[in-house]
């Protein structure tokens, strides 16, 4: 096992070294005069160089990425170019709003598609169908709409949500449960749809195996054989699955937070690519890669203990 988690953590290093310097070749090399879009048209040759000096931007790029590297192996992403801010306390000011979105919606997504796709796949008649077209809505309309609807309804029409804001956790617990409510369940969605649809593709392609027959022929219940030996031999395609869609919701928090006025990382990135914030971008594009190496580890630790094989692979 021990091994098994040093190759994931090796291969998730490697990613993230290779996501911060393709991102910073995009960024810096692709990024024209970055003084003179800083300091605007009006700034004269003079200015423009002398704060090319100051951020660096003079020297080859080499240079820049090696003294941008060295400064975060030592924990330090930089200081943002408009606010002047540290980038990791621009960051870490807002990565547990974003959180409480993506973890919320990803608790929510295992626990109702495992509930669908059990039910679609032991139930079938006109509970697949229900399951089958639900899932459907859900990948077929935008997280945005959903949202919008959402705020409509609850919100604006019924009052039981307000439609826009965030409290802390730490203010309220039930002001923060609140207030995430409908974020999540937009942002859930279409993350349901797609991770019952494999549980139950997954569930019937196990209930059809030989070992189903031998358990129930032993004595065993149909409910005892389904949720502790089926269950988690289907289990492993839909982890993976929600794997994939963690990277989604996390990009999908951006237009949510938007919509809701929550202060979270998809504000932050909005208004630091929209300025041109190159460094606190760079400091958003490494923390997105280590959340997503970070799941993907739980996600592979949990498949090798549904599977011992997988740690063989």
């Amino acid at each position: 096992m021990l091994s098994f988690i040093l190759r994931r953590l090796l291969s998730g290093v490697v990613l993230v070294v290779t996501i911060s310097v393709i991102a910073f070749l995009l960024l810096y090399a692709g990024g024209g005069d970055i003084a003179r879009r800083l300091l605007g048209e009006d700034a004269s040759p003079a200015t423009v160089a002398q704060k090319a000096s100051e951020l660096g931007l003079d020297q080859p790029l080499a240079v820049q990425f090696g003294t941008w590297a060295s400064g975060v192996f030592q924990g330090d992403f930089g200081t943002s170019w408009f606010t002047s801010q540290p980038v990791s306390d621009a960051i870490l000011s807002r990565l547990a709003v974003t959180l409480s979105l993506v973890l919320g919606a990803t608790v929510l997504i295992a626990v109702v598609s495992v509930a669908l796709g059990v039910l679609a796949a032991t139930r079938r008649g006109w509970i697949d169908g229900l399951v089958q077209v639900v899932s459907l809505l859900g990948t077929a309309i935008p997280a945005f709409l959903i949202a919008l609807g959402l705020v409509i309804v609850f919100a604006i029409n019924l009052g039981w949500f307000k439609p826009t804001g965030f409290v802390q956790l730490t203010d309220s617990f039930s002001g923060w449960l609140s207030s995430i409510t409908l974020p999540v369940i937009a942002l859930s969605l279409g993350g349901i749809a797609g991770v019952s649809q494999q549980i139950r593709g997954s569930m019937l392609d196990a209930l059809r195996q030989d070992y189903v027959r031998t358990l129930q022929s032993r004595g065993l219940n149909r409910r005892t054989v389904v949720m502790q030996h089926v269950l988690r031999n289907a289990a492993g395609p839909g982890l993976a699955v929600l794997g994939v869609h963690f990277v989604g919701l996390l990009g999908g928090a951006v237009i949510i937070e938007q919509i809701f006025a929550i202060p979270g990382m998809g504000q932050v990135a909005v208004t630091a690519t929209s300025q041109g914030d190159i460094p606190l971008v760079m400091g958003l594009v490494i923390a997105t890669a280590i959340l997503v190496v970070i799941l993907n580890l739980f996600v592979d630790l949990a498949q090798g203990w549904l599977n011992p094989k997988v740690r063989l692979s």
